[in-house]
């Protein structure tokens, strides 16, 4: 079968729990779709400079995890704590962008370690060098991943996919976009269950078999 371009850009924050709930959804596609579709991830910062970042111990973080992060984890059999710092997440797109011209797959776990790290264990994801020890304990290349940083080799990218998600519209992730053969084909925004999710692609699967 011949492969269709499907593509499904991902817009996301490492700040944002939805999102980190989301990956496993969206790891199921791939396994569900294989070269049918390509998954995407990329870079949007909820809270950009020079926005002040959300106050851990406010109420308005208690109130929406114990609405709705807590029950959607405890349904997708995830385990998110909420964390004890809010930083930027700036470095981390950098960081990610940077894993993604590594190979898919270093993108691939070190965007599931980030989440995991901040959500399980309050990481810091503005330090540049806990970012590196996370992707040193991977076995990446931390000391590239450092120069990359310190050089803001992935700053530009990380700033054009906020640009492309506001020209799009999303103004929250995670902002799911996708596109059958290069054109604009529909956008979900919020952590979206698997069989919506499915529903979706294979709708545009068959539009794109009926072209």
């Amino acid at each position: 079968m011949t492969a269709t371009p499907l593509t499904l850009d991902v817009f996301s924050d490492y700040v944002c729990p939805f999102c980190y709930l989301e990956e496993p959804e969206l790891d199921a596609l791939s396994t569900r779709f294989g070269d049918r579709l390509t998954i995407r991830w990329r870079a949007f910062e909820l809270r950009p400079a020079p926005a002040p970042p959300l106050d851990p111990d406010g109420d308005y973080l208690h109130d929406i995890w114990s609405r709705a992060v807590y029950p959607m984890a405890k349904e997708r059999g995830m385990t998110l704590r909420l964390p004890r710092r809010q930083p930027r997440s700036r470095l981390a797109h950098e960081a990610s962008a940077w894993a993604a011209d590594q190979s898919s797959e270093a993108a691939a776990t070190l965007r599931h370690a980030l989440f995991r790290g901040f959500f399980e264990d309050s990481l810091d994801l503005a330090d540049g060098e806990a970012l590196c020890a996370t992707a040193g304990s991977l076995g990446l290349d931390s000391d590239g991943l450092r120069q990359a940083l310190a050089e803001g080799r992935y700053r530009q990218q990380v700033l054009d996919d906020q640009h492309a998600a506001g020209e799009l519209g999303i103004q929250g992730v995670p902002g799911l976009r996708f596109a059958l053969h290069g054109e604009h084909a529909g956008i979900l925004e919020g952590a979206q269950p698997r069989r919506q999710l499915l529903l979706a692609v294979e709708r545009l699967l068959d539009l794109a078999q009926q072209r």
